[in-house]
């Protein structure tokens, strides 16, 4: 049994240029992405070789398929700033939540703030909740919509509220979005 070597690359990722373009016909474009025509890749190569660039496969799944006459590194580098534009966009904005008490001690209350600033900075957005589930504490749903004014005025430079505070059954919710800088 032949051992098979597998590459870093995945198939879709790996380029196919020159030589190893496998087809009789291609389209063939220029380096700026104009249209030259259609011809046999032996042609195309000529082409490419008398400009001293690659002929690299731009894409398979037309017919005949679409090659570049690019120099391989400039091709490569294209790549590179594409896929990275691509992560940039992917990036999607995540919700992190923390939760606060009613009668929250005020160093608890700085660590919570000092978290929800970090969230901020990075990006997030920050989902505030203050639960208010036992005894005495449904009564007193005040001390969190003072929380919340209060944090509202220590994030204002840098977060702007999203979703107003507001009482959802035994809780008390709002949203903070980081402001675009």
């Amino acid at each position: 049994m032949g051992r098979r070597h597998y590459s870093k690359q995945s198939k879709k990722d790996r380029i196919i240029a020159n030589m190893a373009i496998r087809v009789t016909q291609v389209r063939v474009l220029d380096s700026q992405g104009s249209q030259i025509g259609v011809m046999s890749t032996a042609e195309a190569l000529d082409q490419a070789r008398q400009q001293n660039k690659d002929l690299v496969l731009i894409t398979q799944q037309t017919t005949p398929p679409v090659v570049k006459i690019i120099e391989l590194s400039k091709h490569k580098y294209w790549l590179q700033q594409k896929q990275a534009e691509q992560r940039k966009s992917a990036r999607q904005q995540e919700i992190k939540g923390v939760r606060l008490t009613p009668f929250i001690d005020e160093a608890d209350l700085q660590t919570r703030l000092r978290q929800i600033k970090r969230f901020l900075e990075e990006g997030d957005k920050v989902r505030v909740e203050v639960d208010f589930r036992r005894g005495r504490q449904r009564t007193k749903k005040e001390f969190g919509f003072k929380n919340f004014e209060r944090i509202i005025e220590e994030t204002r430079e840098f977060a702007e509220v999203e979703i107003e505070p507001k009482s959802i059954g035994t809780k008390v919710m709002m949203q903070l979005r980081p402001t675009k800088k």
